[in-house]
């Protein structure tokens, strides 16, 4: 069996300079992801950070990445525009999957995808409800209709991203606001997954629903195989058709 090969990538910033968020995720938050990951015995997982040569990505390695999971927060801007654009080549070309995770829907390569700006509105750490919003999605495969989160950084609406072509997940926040919280994007032949939990300072990336969110995202993310060969025998109006087409 083919394993899909998924990078955990980090800014891994945050872990290097505070302490506190340091005893949270003494191994980076990218490497708590991979610690989840691993367990699948379908999945070869790696990490990258930002720090890395090549920002992690150098072309060899980018061109074999089935799917590429992206958390960023404090230095987006010095992400580089070329591998941003190869990225979402990679994407739109459906040779890769791409799961953002929180903080990323500022990153560049979430708004080079999804093309909007991914602006919203944040305030202070509080319990969160995650609402399954389409129990038959396979994302939500061995999730309730809810489930709490402890603490979690205030995400809310209005949410600038185009009209998701699958709203999976809706969260509810102590004080009252919402937010889209899992959505599916298709883009050319290839799949984004948005999806809010993860703020640096709480721990909800430990919440084994969480994780299993993030589980299910790679699978579903991952490339499609597309395309055929037309089959001995077959009538000629297929080939037809297809000369036309292809003229």
């Amino acid at each position: 069996m083919k394993k899909l090969n998924v990078v955990v990538w980090n800014e891994y910033r945050h872990e290097k300079k505070r302490e506190h968020i340091r005893a949270i995720y003494p191994d980076g938050l990218h490497g708590l992801i991979k610690s989840f990951l691993d367990v699948n015995e379908d999945m070869e997982v790696s990490l990258a950070a930002l720090d890395d040569p090549d920002q992690g990505l150098p072309d060899e390695r980018l061109e074999k990445i089935d799917v590429l999971i992206w958390w960023g927060h404090m230095a987006h801007g010095e992400v580089n525009d070329e591998l941003v654009a190869k990225i979402q080549k990679r994407v739109y070309e459906g040779k890769m999957g791409f799961v953002a995770l929180h903080s990323a829907h500022h990153s560049k390569p979430f708004r080079a995808i999804v093309g909007t700006n991914g602006n919203l509105s944040w305030g202070r750490n509080q319990k969160e409800i995650m609402w399954t919003l389409m129990p038959s999605h396979e994302i939500a495969a061995g999730i309730p209709d809810h489930f709490l989160i402890d603490e979690e950084e205030l995400y809310s609406e209005p949410f600038y991203i185009p009209q998701p072509d699958a709203l999976v997940f809706g969260g509810w926040f102590e004080d009252g606001h919402i937010m889209r919280a899992g959505a599916c994007f298709h883009r050319g032949a290839g799949r984004l997954f948005y999806f809010q939990p993860g703020h640096e300072e709480c721990r909800a990336l430990y919440n084994p629903y969480v994780q299993r969110i993030i589980t299910n995202a790679v699978r579903w993310a991952k490339p499609v195989e597309f395309g055929y060969e037309i089959p001995e025998g077959a009538p000629k109006v297929h080939h037809k058709i297809i000369d036309e087409f292809q003229q």
